[in-house]
């Protein structure tokens, strides 16, 4: 059986693609290097993190997006022996206005090495190509509107894309507008039977999100919508366990079977906070006599049969890192880990200090999802702080304005003490904690995440952990809580999850660094 979600914590948006026996599922990874993670399978039930594609500022230059920009909704695909990578990268997205650059690159491997971007157009986001039988290729998007007096998404448009040459060819044309549900976006075109499939996401990336199936005899339509309705949505389920499900895409395997990738969330409580983020689930689909794909009951399940392939199980992840590299598991924010500020080693982590948690250019986080309700996240952090201007520790982080903090720094004395700090929708919270430290000894910090409850402990002295006298609220590390809107405006999005990591910042510029011996991710509570 396939459990769902298959791809569990902060992992949106799927494109989901065969090649041989392999399947590849791409996902957004918005603010977070590396950019657009990749996970393989051979049996769509276990699946195993290859990393992130864009791994570098050559291929990728997130400095200074906002909270939830970056890279949105990438699409995979396969033609000329080649992976084609399309993705979109937001410089801006409130206030009315979307700045943003999509770009097409291109590798003889999943795994690379990926050629100089290209880039296409400015339009819309949320592009996929779609490589036609008569050799053809076709960029598809959503096309964005940023007049006030006009709906913002104006519709799917599709135009021609050279492969060999890499560039667009004529001029692009708006194949559908979607549905009543509005928000027309996400679009995948399929083919089969010499009908051509355009699915798309619809209602927004909330509790109304949804998917829906077009077809048209010609690729530049006319497009007729599926009478029977929504290919999949938890809209109006709200006793389900998936939520917010939408943002479909398809593949088809060796023998036939179908299945449809797709986003969904998992709140804590009835159309409650998702500190999860969006994840990846799968769904068979079936098709009709006429010729339409079905989702059984068109709402998203948590178990499902799985196809009919030879099992291919992954190795488990090991609980405890020693960081002998960075492995697949880790993400960096907003820059990419070189050796000028992130140097793994075996038994070692070190990280140079970096920019404030409002610092949008040089942060020095490494963080990994947080994958399940109750975990629990612990290391071994060395730091010999000089001043409140240098900070090291472990966080529970979702963006700059929504974060819990437990970390080492100095007094006005230079004397070394443990303490905590929040921040919630940009509010910062100093807590009442103050240990002080032996200079230069190691401190074992961690955090345990009970559904909408975080806890922090330490050990200062080698006795054992202890809890701090602390009752922090993690649903502030969700996509609900990071939304902000401001009279009406829209100012923060909200569309990654929450993350545990390793957090250092160097305010005054010493060069100051701190060492983390290892990081324990266990889910449940130890």
């Amino acid at each position: 059986m396939i459990h769902n979600p298959v791809l569990r914590g902060f992992e949106p948006d799927p494109v989901i693609l065969r090649v041989g026996d392999d399947f590849y599922i791409a996902t957004s990874t918005f603010e977070w290097y590396p950019g657009v993670r990749i996970h393989h399978s051979r049996d769509l039930v276990d699946w195993r993190a290859l990393g992130g594609a864009l791994d570098n500022r050559r291929l990728l230059d997130l400095s200074g997006v906002p909270d939830s920009g970056g890279v949105w909704a990438p699409g995979l695909s396969y033609a000329d022996g080649l992976f084609h990578l399309v993705f979109t990268v937001v410089d801006t997205y409130a206030e009315g206005w979307k700045d943003l650059a999509n770009h097409v690159t291109s590798a003889p491997s999943i795994e690379g090495p990926w050629s100089d971007p290209v880039p296409l157009h400015g339009r819309g986001f949320d592009v996929s190509l779609f490589h036609d039988d008569d050799g053809r290729s076709w960029l598809l998007n959503m096309r964005f509107d940023w007049r006030p007096d006009k709906e913002s998404f104006a519709g799917i448009e599709i135009q021609e894309y050279d492969r060999s040459a890499r560039r667009l060819l004529g001029a692009p044309q708006t194949i559908s507008v979607g549905t009543a549900a509005g928000v027309a976006e996400g679009p995948h075109l399929y083919k089969r039977d010499g009908w051509y499939y355009l699915v798309h996401a619809e209602g927004g990336t909330g509790y109304e999100h949804g998917a829906a199936v077009a077809r048209s005899r010609d690729l530049l339509g006319p497009y007729e919508p599926d009478p029977h309705g929504p290919l999949l949505t938890s809209r109006g389920h709200t006793s389900l366990e998936l939520q917010k499900a939408g943002h479909c895409s398809f593949v088809e395997t060796a023998k036939g079977e179908w299945y449809a990738a797709h986003i969904t969330a998992r709140p804590y409580s009835e159309r409650g906070r998702c500190v999860l983020g969006g994840e990846t689930a799968l769904q068979p689909v079936t098709w009709t006599e006429d010729g339409w794909p079905r989702i059984e009951g068109g709402v998203p399940a948590v178990t499902v049969p799985a196809p009919a392939l030879a099992a291919a199980p992954v190795p488990p992840e090991p609980v405890t890192d020693r960081f002998d590299t960075l492995g697949p598991q880790w993400s960096t924010l907003r820059r990419p880990p070189t050796r000028d500020w992130a140097e793994p080693a075996p038994g070692r982590l070190r990280l140079h200090g970096g920019q404030s948690p409002a610092g949008r250019r040089s942060p020095s986080l490494v963080a990994r999802r947080v994958t399940a309700a109750r975990c629990s996240f612990e290391t071994r952090l060395t730091f010999v702080p000089r001043t409140p201007d240098h900070l090291a520790g472990l966080t529970a982080y979702y963006n700059t304005r929504n974060w819990h903090y437990l970390y080492v720094t100095a007094e006005d004395d230079g004397s070394p003490v443990l303490s905590a700090l929040s921040c919630a929708a940009g509010r910062l919270t100093a807590h009442p904690v103050r240990i002080p430290l032996a200079s230069g000894l190691p401190v074992t910090l961690r955090a345990e995440l009970d559904g909408p409850a975080l806890r922090f402990s330490c050990d200062t002295d080698g006795t054992g952990p202890r809890p701090l006298p602390l009752a922090l609220d993690a649903t502030v590390l969700s996509d609900e809580h990071a939304d902000e809107f401001h009279d009406g405006q829209l100012r923060v999005l909200g569309f990654t999850g929450a993350m545990l990591g390793l957090w250092v910042q160097d305010l005054d510029g010493a060069g100051v660094r701190a060492d983390f011996a290892y990081a324990t991710y266990q889910e449940g509570h130890a």
